[in-house]
């Protein structure tokens, strides 16, 4: 039975009335030594309080997209393959011109909450030696005769950790948002890219190449890249590609767009952090090297030329905010930088917040790409 699917949720409902009912039929029925009734009544109550704690824990998941399986749930699932060293750039040396083209058989979600248009599809990725899901939404021109042979800007999103694939449709509603603005000409018609991100069970991989580990930047970055080209209408150029995140995601995007300026324009960054430390899952928190090397504050810094990025980034005090005064400080042109602060009470570090941001990201996102 899936853990997201309705005939679950509905499972679970019908163990809560269960376990009420089970004491309010037979509390006083219980007969034998008052040991065994004393244990009779507790495990009732017990049965009550984990169903109770089931149902709420599956409306939570439900809300906020954060695990898609059983495997995601208890950390037993893995995605790679292999996970060779493929050298500063991520590709292991190889021309992408040269590869054989990727192009995907899509099919519409099975998960219905994730709004209408959704398609997915299982991918391998042949560089990187990861394998998962990744979902695509186009925009309502993509099929409109009169854009007949246009070329589409693409954003990929992430979301944080845990987290799935399906949570900027399923809980941000990103298309259902985004589709009334697209047809009045508000934003750019962007084709929206959820991959997978949580690939070795209970560990973050930031999003990163860890060699012997997991190809996550590759993944992302080359991959998913690659087959969204060799599939779609998109220009495989980095003008018209961007990248966007939440929480884990954010520091994701941060981290790509300025790490890969020849394959993204722009990057927006929700509610993240620069250093890996601020998820203590995350491989490349694990050594004073790794975060060093994955940290975009000190990849700036680093930086002899600097990157032709946009980046957006907002958060609250305490949880963004600073991460993204810092990047701007340590910014020189052509790098540009917009910061935003998230006022106090507006809902925490949760999807309502990065919900609510959506259009403005867009809006933000339509300015810095060419389509």
């Amino acid at each position: 039975m899936s853990l997201t699917g309705t005939p679950f949720f509905l499972t679970t409902i019908v163990l809560v009335v269960l376990a009420l009912a089970l004491p309010l039929g037979l509390w006083g029925k219980v007969g034998g030594p008052a040991l065994v009734r004393h244990a009779t009544r507790f495990l009732m109550l017990l049965f009550a309080q984990v169903a109770a704690i089931a149902m709420v824990f599956v409306i939570v998941n439900n809300s906020n997209g954060l695990f898609d399986t059983w495997a995601d749930l208890l950390g037993t699932g893995d995605h790679v393959g292999a996970a060779a060293d493929l050298g500063p750039d991520g590709t292991g040396g190889k021309s992408l011109d040269g590869e054989p083209k990727v192009v995907q058989k899509f099919a519409p979600a099975s998960d219905k909450r994730m709004g209408p248009g959704v398609q997915e599809t299982k991918l391998k990725g042949r560089i990187s030696g990861v394998e998962g899901e990744v979902y695509v939404w186009l925009p309502p021109q993509y099929d409109d005769p009169a854009h007949k042979g246009k070329k589409f800007p693409v954003v990929e999103v992430l979301p944080g950790f845990p987290g799935s694939a399906k949570a900027w449709f399923g809980t941000l509603n990103v298309n259902t948002q985004l589709k009334p603005m697209m047809e009045k000409g508000e934003v750019a018609p962007f084709i929206i890219v959820a991959p997978r991100t949580t690939l070795l069970g209970d560990v973050d991989t930031g999003c990163a190449n860890t060699p012997g580990k997991v190809n996550a930047d590759t993944w992302l970055s080359v991959d998913v890249r690659k087959m969204v080209v060799d599939t779609f209408r998109v220009d495989d150029k980095p003008d018209g590609w961007a990248v966007a995140g939440y929480s884990a995601g954010a520091h994701c995007a941060t981290k790509l767009a300025v790490a890969h300026p020849d394959r993204y324009r722009a990057g927006v960054s929700l509610s993240g952090y620069n250093d890996p430390i601020g998820e203590s899952a995350s491989l490349t928190a694990k050594t004073p090297e790794l975060r060093d090397a994955n940290n975009p504050w000190k990849m700036l810094q680093r930086a002899k030329t600097p990157p032709r990025v946009a980046l957006f980034i907002s958060g609250a005090e305490g949880d963004g905010y600073q991460s993204g005064l810092a990047i701007k400080q340590s910014a020189k042109p052509p790098t540009t930088v917009q910061v935003g602060m998230v006022p106090a009470g507006a809902g925490g570090h949760g999807t309502t917040v990065w919900k609510r941001q959506v259009p403005d990201v867009f809006r933000w996102l339509t300015k810095q790409v060419t389509y």
